[in-house]
């Protein structure tokens, strides 16, 4: 399983989840979608969104250490029982096609938040405006 897979899967609940809630590709999408009726898309139920910022206070409540998963990658995957390694990080770097310097890690660190933030909202998080 991909690193942002494991991240989403601890936020949302599980693979299942997540594929459940198609992503509106286009703004043409989006409407046809949200005009669809049940009989036009067959026994689809609609998926609430999940509110990131909401799982991940409260995991951050009943964490022992008080992390800053909204700016820290690391505080993030901590948070999530996921493994913070440079080497965890790097690889997720790959994964998300980074294209800057992998051994410049706070400047890897800040853009991996922020696109880890903006793959949670197209797969049907709720991400506050500001994180992603």
């Amino acid at each position: 399983m991909s690193i942002l897979g494991s991240i989403r899967d601890a936020i949302f609940g599980g693979p299942a989840a997540a594929a459940e809630a198609p992503i509106p590709t286009s703004q043409t999408d989006a409407s046809i979608q949200s005009k669809a009726t049940p009989a036009a898309t067959g026994s689809v139920q609609p998926v609430s969104a999940i509110d990131v910022a909401e799982v991940l206070d409260q995991r951050n409540r009943e964490h022992p250490e008080n992390l800053d998963w909204r700016r820290s990658i690391v505080d993030l995957m901590k948070l999530l029982d996921l493994d913070s390694s440079l080497k965890a990080r790097r690889e997720l770097a790959q994964e998300l096609d980074y294209q800057g310097s992998t051994a410049d890690t706070a400047e890897m660190n800040v853009w991996l938040h922020k696109q880890v933030m903006t793959k949670l909202a197209q797969h049907g998080g709720t991400v506050p405006p500001e994180l992603t």
